[in-house]
């Protein structure tokens, strides 16, 4: 039979390490706990970063090769910091995701270890409910990931050709001729953009997970 309340305590306990924090001392499985916990945190503000900022980017690269766009040298190097922005943004939302998946690997060591020393049958079942709950939910991030890298890294190079291009052709007809492969790129930034959601919706749950009591 599953007691919620010992649910929630257990729950707190492991992410929150409050047991270790009233002793006055940190575990090896406290620190596990606040790594995974930060990783989430980091995934999830830098992937709602980058998709600002594909809007942001799609939008300096309409304006560029609008028709009668009156300042092409200012659109360019607007475009051209929106793009450096975008790289970068790209970059770090990898890199959290690279970290989120190694720290909940730690993380669920850990905790199976943990699951495995009670002696009470109903806490050890609830532990390894609650843990096969969380690893289901934390592996859909690093999985989705893997998609979104090989999308942002086919777009980007795309986005990368057109304004090397410009730079050497920065002219009312050098604009009109790629104008046609511009708009396809900001279609294809939509796409990256879309190709966000499933890692913002399986975060969204392991907040749930967390973070939101259930009633």
């Amino acid at each position: 039979m599953k007691i919620r309340s010992q649910s929630v305590a257990f729950l707190a306990m492991l992410l929150l390490g409050t047991a270790a924090l009233l002793g006055g001392c940190a575990t090896t499985g406290m620190d596990r706990s606040v790594k995974a916990s930060n990783s989430i945190r980091d995934v999830d503000d830098e992937i709602r970063k980058m998709k600002v900022q594909i809007d942001i980017t799609a939008s300096s690269l309409e304006s560029l090769v609008a028709v009668g766009q009156p300042d092409l040298k200012k659109s360019f190097d607007t475009y051209s910091k929106d793009l450096k922005n975008l790289e970068s943004e790209g970059k770090r939302v990898i890199k959290r995701s690279e970290e989120m998946k190694a720290h909940s690997k730690e993380y669920f060591a850990e905790w199976e270890k943990q699951g495995e020393a009670f002696t009470n049958p109903e806490i050890r079942e609830l532990s390894a409910e609650r843990r096969e709950r969380l690893a289901e939910i934390y592996a859909r991030v690093p999985a989705a990931a893997v998609g979104i890298n090989r999308t942002y890294q086919a777009y980007l190079t795309d986005l990368k050709e057109i304004q090397k291009y410009l730079s050497t052709d920065l002219t009312r007809n050098g604009v009109d001729a790629i104008a046609p492969i511009a708009q396809k790129s900001v279609r294809h930034l939509d796409e990256l953009k879309l190709s966000l959601n499933p890692v913002i919706i399986a975060l969204d749950e392991i907040k749930s997970e967390l973070y939101i009591k259930k009633k």
